[in-house]
């Protein structure tokens, strides 16, 4: 085989995707349909809850298009990162989508249902045997994380991928996996290079997003080579271009010349980019280097409590010019009410209009908006004291009364009734750590299952 051709539908599955790009994809014939359902970008609450971060009936839109066009035209359908966050409740949420499509629209195949989730009694063992070190900047782990941890997952490279396909699966259901891998794993198999093949699994994961303009709910058409790869776009309405493209390999890295992945890393340092059409980019040059042991990533979540917010907004220049001396009294009456009750909670407040977003770095000195949104943040361990925080938080900022305050009526203007609103259980990602495996295809049980309707 001297070219393999991949069609990539999505950014994320869910996100969607015009019809008419995925048609020109089937047209030009791809031995595989591959597409990332997850990342941790939106948080840790998705792995430690057990749901999707995608809307079910999006992602059961998405399937009932890709599923049958590759049974049809006898090509892997291939899914990473099940349910968003890869857990088992992820996995068992994709597969009831997989199963009422297959019914609905009579469909046969096999499929392969890969998980990644671990026991905690695993992770202890081989956290016992010397087997996990930390992945800055996360610290060297403990037996009271692992205990602690309401979910732990790992990104499983190609190999798993490759044992289904070995095993004759028409569609491929994984927990959490190393985004490239789900796009490289057919072509690894099929002997072309690795770090051709993988360099090209980092760009199609995130699908339309590398063109001009980006677009995470478009398709990409990968074409791998002996020599590199061709990157084009579906739709008439974006073009890659070097910029972009290479642009878009910087993505998540925290070295421009080097990714790290299962097993090995890419070596950036000779890649090149070559604008061959007005529209399509080829990129060479990417070589993989194995490391001396095979380590994946950990990703497990704890839970810190409970969270309950409250939204409101201010158009006074008085409160506003004094906005952080009223946070700072606010918060000690807050704290001077609740004192003798030794209670533990965490209050913050988000102030949109003067560094909402940029609060995180210190010593800025932006100018104030005409504005402001205030979001108050209360977590602890019971919803009942996270909402007794927020709702006293609340009214004691309502109606604070800050020099040169005019009206007595309230500071605050809610947008919405009731003005507190219960978010629920909180998590935080607690093990970030690289677990070294002597076997890639052990720590991932493979389930095959005969679909027929």
């Amino acid at each position: 085989m001297k070219e393999l051709r991949i069609l990539s539908p999505t950014a994320i599955l869910g996100y969607g995707f015009p019809l008419a790009s995925f048609e020109a994809g089937m047209e030009r014939k791809p031995h595989v349909i591959a597409v990332d359902a997850g990342s941790t970008d939106p948080g840790p609450y998705y792995l430690g809850a057990g749901i999707s971060f995608t809307d079910r009936n999006s992602v059961k839109r998405d399937l009932e298009i890709m599923i049958p066009a590759g049974i049809n035209a006898k090509i892997p359908v291939i899914i990473g990162s099940a349910g968003g966050a890869g857990g088992r409740p992820h996995v068992e949420l994709t597969l009831d989508i997989i199963k009422e499509i297959a019914e609905e629209k009579k469909l046969n195949f096999k499929l392969a249902v890969i998980q990644s989730e671990f026991d905690k009694d695993f992770i202890r063992n081989e956290f016992l045997k010397g087997n996990i070190s930390p992945l800055y900047p996360a610290e060297e782990l403990t037996e009271d994380a692992i205990d602690q941890a309401v979910r732990i997952v790992a990104q499983m490279g190609e190999e798993p991928f490759i044992e289904a396909l070995n095993s004759g699966a028409d569609v491929i259901l994984a927990g959490r996996s190393y985004d490239p891998s789900v796009f490289a794993c057919l072509a690894v198999r099929e002997g072309f290079d690795k770090g051709l093949a993988l360099h090209l699994g980092k760009i199609l994961e995130c699908a339309a997003i590398t063109c001009i303009p980006g677009s995470g709910s478009d398709c990409m058409f990968g074409y791998l080579r002996e020599d590199g790869f061709i990157l084009e776009p579906l739709s008439p309405e974006r073009k890659c271009t070097t910029l972009s493209v290479a642009a878009h390999t910087l993505y998540e890295k925290t070295n421009p010349y080097e990714l790290p992945g299962p097993g090995g890393k890419l070596n950036l340092y000779n890649t090149s980019f070559e604008q061959i059409s007005d529209n399509k980019v080829f990129v060479a040059g990417t070589k993989f280097e194995p490391t001396e042991e095979y380590t994946v990533k950990l990703e497990g979540v704890r839970r810190v409590g409970f969270r309950t917010i409250s939204c409101a907004a201010t158009k006074d220049p008085i409160m506003i010019e004094n906005i952080d001396d009223i946070v700072a009294n606010v918060r000690k009456r807050v704290e001077d009410n609740f004192k003798h009750y030794d209670l533990s909670y965490f209050l913050d407040f988000k102030i949109y209009g003067k560094n909402g977003v940029m609060s995180l770095f210190k010593g800025l000195n932006n100018p104030l908006s005409h504005e402001l949104m205030i979001i108050i943040e209360a977590v602890a361990p019971t919803q009942d004291l996270a909402d007794t925080i927020c709702g006293f938080t609340r009214s004691t900022m309502l109606h604070y009364g800050y020099e040169g305050r005019i009206s007595t009526a309230g500071n605050l203007a809610f947008p919405f009734s009731p003005s507190d609103c219960k978010v629920g259980e909180v998590f935080e990602f607690s093990i970030y750590h690289l677990l070294k495996v002597a076997d890639p295809l052990l720590p991932f049980p493979i389930e095959y299952l005969d679909i027929k309707n």
